[in-house]
This record gives C-alpha cells, structure tokens and sequence, in this order.
C-alpha cells in the first residue's frame, strides 16, 4: 500500500495514520508515548543490540540464515534502555520480547514467555524470551522456525502471527501498545483478535509495511465477518 500525503495526519513532524481500530505513528516512541492517552497492556519486541540488521550480506560461510535484507542501516545497534524504562513506568501489563538482553533495567519476574521453535542445536537460538511484567507461571508456545520462514517475514527479526497473537491474549483489555511496531506483527495479531492497537515505529520503510499489513488483515477480517 503507497499511502498518499493525504493519508497522513502530520502533527509536528509526526506521521499518523488510522486503519481500523488500528492508530499507527511513524516517530520516535519517546516522543510520542507521552502524547498518547490510556492504554491497556504493552505487547512489544525491541531491538536487542545484537546489530540483527548488519547480519543480512548473508556470504558463503554463513551458518545462521539471515536473509538477505540488504539495509544495514544500525536501527539493532543498541538497547533502548530509556524506552524500556518508560514502558515499564507506564504501570500497565507489559511484554517485551528480548527481555533477557534489558535485564538490568526490568525487574524479575517469573512470567516469561517462550517461543519454542521446535529445533534443537540449530546455529541460532532454539527458543527466544519475553519478558512480562505479571507475576504468573512461565508458559510456552511451540511454532516450528520452518513454518515461519515460509509465511514470508518483511523484517529481519519479525514474529509469527501466531506467536504474537498468543502474547496478545495473555493480556487482558481493549488497548495494546507496541512502541516498537517494526512490520506491525503485533498490530495483525490485534486486529485478527479484534483489540484495538497503538502502533510506533520510527524507520519509514517498515511504518509503510506495517501500514499495508494490517489494511490487508482489516480487509481478511471483513471478507469473513
């Protein structure tokens, strides 16, 4: 989807856009998380500072799979430990993917949530981690990596539908946040559960993405309702 200027409402140099019960900002979310009104859980998969967006030239030794994204343009090169910080200071129910690479800055919790990715001793990681902010069991979802790969990710570090619609429905409420909407996976997952979505991304190229991902699982929706 090639949004128009018209599409977007520009607000001091913020892009926002609305599809849906979907809002959508294309900023920087420490500036726009405090314009924002209540919310009622965050749902969100950070960077990590693992530079992810630089292990994408994919040359003949590589052992990881990367794809060939081909923009190594340093949006994974540190942990935004004052995001962090402001998410968890917002006192709603909160989920962060990558959890145990801000754990200096989240406090302990034994509700961590684990994508299994039915592998075992692959090059990379067999499981990834979120961190929640509820005091619960650990609980974990089994989605094999291979059944990810072919539903085709736009983003070097995007989840399954599937995964972040479990993360959803962890949450009680109408409202879930994503300060970090890369591809918007989270903003799919809310409107196939029809919650309502907040979304922030800063890079353009992936807000465009988003943008047309969720229109296209608005229109699913409809075709269905």
């Amino acid at each position: 989807m090639n949004l128009s200027k018209k599409d977007y409402v520009t607000l001091q140099g913020i892009k926002k856009v609305e599809i849906g019960d979907a809002t959508l900002y294309c900023g920087d979310c420490m500036e726009i998380l405090p314009t924002l009104g209540k919310v009622d859980a965050v749902v969100t998969d950070p960077p990590y500072g693992i530079q992810a967006d630089r292990k994408n030239s994919k040359p003949p030794d590589d052992k990881h799979g990367w794809r060939n994204y081909g923009e190594p343009i340093g949006w994974d090169d540190v942990r935004n430990l004052e995001a962090i910080r402001a998410i968890v200071g917002m006192g709603v129910p909160s989920c962060v993917w990558g959890g145990n690479y801000y754990t200096d800055v989240l406090p302990p919790s034994m509700g961590w949530l684990i994508w299994d990715k039915g592998q075992d001793g692959f090059s990379l990681a067999d499981v990834e981690m979120a961190w929640t902010s509820e005091w619960r069991a650990a609980r974990r979802i089994t989605f094999h990596r291979a059944r990810a790969i072919k539903q085709g990710g736009r983003h070097p570090t995007q989840k399954p539908t599937e995964v972040m619609e479990w993360c959803v429905c962890k949450f009680d409420g109408e409202t879930v946040l994503d300060p970090f909407m890369g591809s918007g996976t989270t903003g799919v997952a809310c409107a196939n559960l029809g919650r309502k979505f907040i979304g922030i991304e800063i890079e353009r190229k992936y807000f465009d993405i988003a943008c047309e991902r969720i229109e296209a699982a608005y229109a699913q929706g409809r075709l269905f309702a």
